[in-house]
């Protein structure tokens, strides 16, 4: 049962440095794709990406304390 939460909470780290690192500072997706609009509003991709960030953030925390009391 350790071990399966141990490769668990790998696995969901490693999809939360994926997660940060896909982030764009400064204008959004429109910069890596080349697009010259700039919006102050997440939407599409980013919105989804950033809410993915915060639900991976939980899932680990989650874990990490399921972890220790086993």
């Amino acid at each position: 049962m350790k071990e399966a939460i141990l490769i668990i909470q790998i696995i969901t780290s490693l999809f939360l440095v994926v997660f940060i690192l896909v982030q764009v500072k400064g204008t959004g997706f429109g910069r890596v794709w080349g697009s010259g609009s700039s919006s102050f509003t997440r939407r599409g991709l980013e919105r989804l990406i950033f809410r993915l960030t915060f639900l991976t953030t939980f899932i680990l925390i989650f874990i990490s304390i399921l972890a220790l009391s086993v």
